[in-house]
């Protein structure tokens, strides 16, 4: 059957050195959407340096941005490269000190989770120290989507 239609996992390769020992293939070569370490460690620190053309160059040019605030119940979605650049440039304005701290990433396939907290002083006096996350999903080695989500903080006693 052609690549597209099998199913199941691929098979391990057989090394005629190892002798009958198994070694699982290397999907990262053969798949470009597969999400690795290398990548979401490439992106986290491009957007710690608050390059904006370092970080676009991560994104597909259709790529669908959801930020974690805005008008919208999905917060505010930023289509295609030139949107997300000219907003990240606006927000590196207004939070010229921003920062992810990743603290884990999990993978999977073509999707992967980045878990972090986020510092900055925003121009108006905010204080940003929020926990949050960022869910990715990527084809041919960039980013095709990427929906964050942080926790509400706030200094009143509700549920």
């Amino acid at each position: 059957r052609p690549a597209a239609l099998r199913v199941g996992p691929k098979p391990a390769i057989v090394d005629e050195a190892s002798r009958g020992r198994f070694r699982m293939p290397d999907v990262t070569a053969a798949d470009p959407d597969i999400a690795t370490p290398e990548l979401m460690k490439a992106i986290s620190a491009a957007f710690n340096s608050r390059d904006v053309d370092r970080i676009v160059s991560h994104f597909t040019d259709d790529a669908t941005f959801w930020l974690a605030r805005g008008p919208e119940p999905v917060g505010r979605t930023l289509r295609g490269k030139e949107t997300i650049r000219k907003t990240l440039a606006d927000r590196f304005k207004v939070i010229p000190d921003m920062r992810w701290d990743h603290k884990e990433y999990i993978y999977a396939g073509n999707r992967a989770i980045s878990i972090w907290t986020v510092k900055g002083k925003g121009a108006d006096g905010e204080d940003l120290n929020y926990q949050g996350c960022d869910i990715y999903t990527f084809r041919g080695g960039k980013i095709a989507a990427k929906d964050t989500y942080w926790k509400i903080v706030e200094h009143k006693d509700r549920l």
